[in-house]
């Protein structure tokens, strides 16, 4: 067998010898569209996380099996590597807890101000003629957290979110999540009510510019917002409006472009917000359990092909 890792430097320092037992391996850090065809024409099995394998490519190579190094499948035309008889497979769960905790580090980091406590430490902390410095923050506990797909990980943000007192609602994206533990609202009532949303869906037709200017505009003075789901949910360019204008706070993992471009607005207002290169699901864990799944989904193809 032929493996290829197309875009091996999103995946970190993992293990990447094992697989050497399945037949010949090549591993490209990174790879261009125009260089994504010559890399894979020849191969078995693909590997990638964010390469695109469109119907060309399919077409002018003997692909057999394509591996997604991620959750999301959207970089692969999955209607047509069905027509070709090519099997393709994801990897799912591997980073929950990573992602949970991600959240609360944003969060957290919006609500006590972190990186402004820092800043003042180490440049007027020294001056200072007191030995405290008060700027206002809040206590989570008493709060509303409002969440946005209540999935795995949604529901592991609000067990927690409980624990530290809040009072946890959902949305459903789909409409159709019912769950007893917690109140389920409409999205305008979550947005308008919440002192803490976080989002925890996938990007599909009922989520895409789900958070607009109308409804970004609900969302009450001084409450943060939280994405660690994908960038399109939220409208940038209307967020960047509504943080011109009201003081809300926003920790964002994710971007509708990755990396993000530099004329983005969102990066001007520091004070507001706070950025993270769609790292949550990068825990040394969460990467090694990933790879576990990569490595026995082709265990199991090269099995079945002997």
């Amino acid at each position: 067998m032929n493996i290829v890792f197309l875009d091996a430097l999103t995946l970190g320092d993992v293990d990447f010898k094992r697989f050497e037992k399945f037949g010949e391996v090549k591993i490209y850090q990174t790879t261009k569209p125009s260089q994504t065809l010559e890399r894979v024409k020849n191969a078995d099995i693909v590997v990638t996380n964010k390469v695109v394998i469109d119907k060309n490519i399919m077409d002018n190579s003997d692909i057999k099996f394509i591996q997604i190094a991620a959750t999301g499948m959207n970089n692969v035309d999955l209607e047509y590597a069905e027509k070709k008889g090519i099997t393709v497979k994801n990897v799912a769960g591997y980073s929950t807890n990573a992602v949970i905790q991600h959240t609360f580090a944003l969060v957290l980091g919006l609500i006590n101000k972190i990186c402004y406590f820092d800043k003042y430490t180490r440049e007027e902390y020294p001056k200072s003629e007191i030995f405290t410095h008060i700027q206002n923050w809040f206590e989570i506990s008493g709060k509303r957290w409002g969440i946005i797909g209540l999935g795995e990980i949604g529901r592991g943000v609000a067990g927690i979110a409980k624990s530290f007192g809040a009072e946890v609602v959902y949305y459903s994206t789909s409409g159709k999540n019912n769950n007893p533990e917690y109140k389920r609202v409409g999205l305008d009532e979550l947005l308008k009510t919440s002192d803490i949303i976080s989002i925890h869906a996938p990007l599909n037709e009922n989520t895409k510019n789900l958070l607009n200017y109308e409804k970004l505009s609900l969302i009450k003075e001084n409450a943060i917002l939280v994405n660690v789901g994908r960038g399109g949910i939220i409208n940038e360019k209307d967020l960047a409006k509504i943080l011109e204008k009201n003081d809300i706070f926003v920790g964002l993992d994710v971007f509708e472009k990755e990396p993000v471009s530099a004329d983005n607005p969102l990066l001007k207002f520091k004070d507001k917000t706070l950025l993270s290169p769609h790292v949550a699901w990068t825990s040394i864990e969460a990467r090694n359990k990933l790879m576990d799944g990569i490595y026995n989904n082709i265990k199991e193809v090269v099995k079945n092909c002997d």
